[in-house]
């Protein structure tokens, strides 16, 4: 079982948590079109399940796996529908953790790349840090590496500040990972922090150190 840390947020082990095992396959929410959750108008679905249990969660009740609905086929049709409107930038996987629901959001991803290339965009959200997730499990690495944006860490309370874009504590990086591979596409072990409408230059790249461990 995972520890708590000194903020009061489950620390698991790499590899502890297998969203294969957890995973209920369950969404707590589908909002298509807004304009919160990442740069331009968003189609993003919030997976229920995260056993982070950060203190002052703003969706604490999508901690629980069975929280909301079942994921359909249906709704998934939905979300690629709404993708397709030409002025929606791209789709964002937020929750619970959306790392542990890999097992349903692998097969929505990779029809998104397949329909639309990089023409949409894909961030993702996640209680794991950049660092945490390349020492991670198979499924959780295939859905990273399918994403463009990635903003990494815990909610921690004590960091919380109103004026963040895209975040709600300062410890969580917004990390570019399309900047953040080699020259074969492998990610790289440090990553390249987002920057608002860059879109694959390379000017002003800021690559930034491995987080601290949490204790």
């Amino acid at each position: 079982m995972a520890v708590k840390d000194s903020d009061g947020i489950s620390a698991p082990r790499p590899g502890e948590w297998d969203g294969r095992v957890l995973s209920a396959g369950y969404v707590a929410d589908y909002k298509p079109f807004n304009f919160v959750d990442g740069e331009g108008v968003r189609c993003s679905l919030y997976v229920s399940g995260c056993p982070f249990k950060c203190p002052g969660c703003y969706n604490a009740a999508a901690q629980s796996f069975r929280y909301g609905k079942p994921y359909t086929p249906e709704l998934e049709e939905r979300i690629m529908d709404d993708l397709a409107q030409p002025y929606v930038a791209g789709l964002s996987l937020v929750g619970g953790e959306p790392m542990l629901s890999a097992p349903i959001l692998l097969p929505l991803v990779r029809r998104v790349r397949e329909r639309f290339g990089d023409a949409k965009d894909i961030w993702i959200w996640s209680g794991y840090t950049y660092e945490q997730l390349l020492a991670e499990q198979a499924d959780k690495r295939e859905l990273l590496e399918a994403c463009d944006v990635l903003v990494d860490g815990p909610f921690i309370k004590r960091l919380y500040h109103h004026d963040l874009a895209f975040r709600g504590s300062s410890n969580q990086r917004i990390i570019d990972l399309r900047l953040s591979r080699d020259d074969a596409g492998q990610l790289l072990p440090e990553p390249a922090l987002w920057s608002s409408g860059r879109r694959d230059t390379e000017s002003s790249v800021e690559f930034v150190q491995p987080a601290a461990p949490r204790s």
